[in-house]
């Protein structure tokens, strides 16, 4: 449980334009390892981010590793991902609306695919887990009562945070028996986050000056975890395919390396406390299933995920001490999505007409946050869309476009004093694929000198 100022939630900023290398800005990753990205390739995230049953030639399922065993032999592929993003947050205190705008761009995702042998491949992936970002002021409201106003005057905080945690993932994936897939992956989870804030009296009394005082704390993370799936063709035909899938993450504690410093505001910035310490952070335990259909023209995927937040019991404290109106309870809640996306090729072997071999792709998600503000949850959804352009006839390779529109905090934000936020998000991926479709014998032993 944290006990946490509402106003460090809240923004206090005017609106303002600002880009930068971090990959979240929202006062909600002031939290834990902050802001948990969607999964998925590109191509999986513009239809809402499912694909835990999908098969397809020339994908990498970056979300079951059961996925991994439809490979083509002698082949390679490839599939790169940059993300542009743009944060919109909002919210109404005494009245006055506060806003702020911030924009960021990214490289996405890193990816390959490779065989080992018949029906047996291997995946590997560099992507974002999660991602830090937030600067907020808080002002401490007059209190005739508190004796900071009564001897000293305003106090002013400031709190900000940046940083990641990046997830690289190896997995192989076997088809046991015809139209049965298992996969299994080791996750390895490693980043480095910032956080920090700064109290600075401003006094009114026109006597004695007062220092600030700063804080920060680093979190270095480091740990192993595992993921397992599975795939099964209930319907395999030369005009459809109907596949069910599941995968399950173990979670577990990444115990994190935690270094906290609070300084003084001297000449010297002089140390007052320091503490070296491990922080009780876990992963959730994940279970996600899911059904693909597919025919010549339309791809249609639902997944659903349950993540088991609630096994987090290590707690941060941030606020102003003694102002017990401007706290609330801020916990980890078990969270339910719910994915559904489509895709549609109107004609895949037109020669005459290059778009109607294009991808459309359509997708939503709709779920809540992983914590709840003084046992409210905040619901959220997304809506997406993108297109994919192959780059020869027949070919695999492509160039795809995506697009998503979400929204945080609209059941619950306004009621209760907290910050909307609304996002959109940006992204084109490559996908090479070397191999019969373009010639080109990446793991062919040659036969003449």
């Amino acid at each position: 449980m944290f006990a946490v100022v509402v106003a460090v939630v809240a923004l206090s900023v005017t609106a303002s334009a600002q880009t930068s290398s971090i990959n979240a800005f929202s006062p909600y990753t002031m939290y834990g390892i902050g802001e948990i990205n969607t999964p998925g390739t590109l191509t999986m995230r513009s239809m809402g981010g499912v694909g835990v049953a999908a098969r397809q030639t020339g994908m990498i399922n970056l979300l079951n590793p059961a996925g991994f065993s439809l490979v083509t032999r002698k082949s390679f592929l490839l599939d790169v991902a940059l993300e542009g993003q743009n944060y919109y947050n909002y919210q109404t205190v005494e009245g006055a609306e506060k806003k702020s705008a911030y924009n960021s761009f990214n490289i996405r995702e890193f990816a390959f695919l490779m065989p080992l042998a018949k029906n047996l491949g291997l995946g590997f992936s560099v992507t974002p887990y999660s991602s830090v970002g937030y600067r907020m002021m808080y002002d401490h409201v007059y209190d005739a009562s508190d004796p900071v106003w009564g001897h000293v005057g305003r106090v002013n905080y400031s709190y900000q945070g940046e940083g990641d945690v990046t997830e690289v993932k190896v997995g192989i994936g076997y088809e046991v028996v015809k139209n049965l897939s298992i996969g299994v992956a080791m996750q390895y989870y490693w980043g480095d986050i910032d956080r920090a804030f700064v109290m600075t009296p401003v006094s009114i009394t026109g006597n004695g000056s007062y220092g600030s005082v700063s804080g920060n704390s680093e979190y270095a993370i480091s740990n192993i975890k595992a993921q397992f799936g599975v795939q099964w063709n209930a319907l395999l035909t030369q005009k459809r395919v109907l596949t069910f899938g599941a995968t399950y993450d173990i979670g577990g504690d990444l115990n994190p390396d935690v270094t906290s410093v609070v300084t003084g505001g001297d000449l010297y910035g002089t140390a007052v406390a320091a503490d070296d310490n491990h922080l009780s952070i876990t992963l959730p335990r994940q279970l996600t299933i899911g059904a693909f259909y597919q025919t010549a023209k339309w791809a249609i995927g639902l997944d659903y995920t349950y993540q088991e937040w609630t096994a987090n019991k290590g707690s941060e404290n941030t606020g102003v001490s003694g102002v017990e109106q401007s706290h609330m309870v801020v916990a980890y809640t078990d969270t339910h999505t719910i994915k559904a996306g489509m895709e549609f090729v109107p004609a895949r072997y037109d020669t005459r007409r290059f778009w109607r071999r294009w991808s459309y792709r359509l997708g939503v998600r709709y779920g809540s946050h992983n914590q709840t503000f003084d046992d409210h949850k905040l619901q959220e959804y997304a809506v997406t869309a993108g297109f994919g352009i192959p780059i020869k006839f027949l070919g695999i390779s492509s160039v795809d476009f995506a697009v998503e529109y979400g929204d945080r905090g609209f059941n619950v934000a306004k009621e209760i004093g907290l910050v909307r936020q609304k996002y959109v998000k940006f992204g084109v991926g490559f996908k090479l694929f070397a191999g019969a479709e373009n010639h080109e014998y990446w793991f062919l032993r040659p036969k003449y000198d």
